[in-house]
């Protein structure tokens, strides 16, 4: 989620955080997962529909409309960016699921296990783990293949909130897991 040129900025090793992240990626796709791809970007209307007392307000102040999604700085990296058969949804909030269609394209998937990765913990990854909780998904966090501009508060988010709602997982840990399921 939200691995955009904008967002990355806000890390001091983005590059790191995306070669793990793109290593995930690749792993999962051996393994036949469905791959979704989060951006944030906004229309004029969205722009125009954030209510001046909203906390969203106050942070799409700081950016102007550099978060318009005609702009580069709201491309995906190339690193990890979607490929033919994956699933891309545009956001305007920080969960993958309360502005799009997310849910229902999942759903009719029938897919019920997610695997989350993204910027930042305190954002995108911690708003969409309760959301998709909320919405009964068993999920995942792989816990290096997530970043923040704020380090001590990646850790404790990762070592005591997102572990109450998610399985928390070091890259190594999750490319066990996706070894001991069959290929399919």
């Amino acid at each position: 989620m939200d691995f955009q040129h904008a967002v990355l900025g806000i890390l001091d090793d983005p590059e790191a955080l995306l070669e793990r992240t793109s290593l995930a990626i690749e792993l999962f796709r051996r393994h036949s997962g469905v791959v979704v791809v989060v951006r944030a970007a906004f229309l004029d209307e969205d722009f125009d529909a954030i209510p001046p007392r909203s906390n969203m307000a106050s942070i799409m102040s700081g950016s102007g409309r550099a978060m318009h999604d005609d702009s580069d700085l709201t491309i995906v990296h190339e690193s990890v960016a979607p490929r033919p058969g994956d699933i891309v949804v545009r956001k305007t909030r920080f969960s993958a699921f309360s502005t799009t269609d997310l849910d229902t394209q999942l759903r009719q998937l029938n897919i019920d296990t997610l695997v989350l990765a993204g910027i930042s913990t305190s954002g995108g990854v911690l708003s969409t783990t309760l959301d998709a909780f909320d919405r009964d998904y068993l999920v995942y966090v792989l816990k290096d293949a997530c970043g923040d501009p704020d380090n001590d508060v990646h850790d404790f988010l990762i070592t005591k909130i997102l572990p109450e709602k998610s399985h928390v997982a070091s890259l190594d840990e999750f490319e066990t897991l996706l070894m001991e399921l069959p290929e399919t």
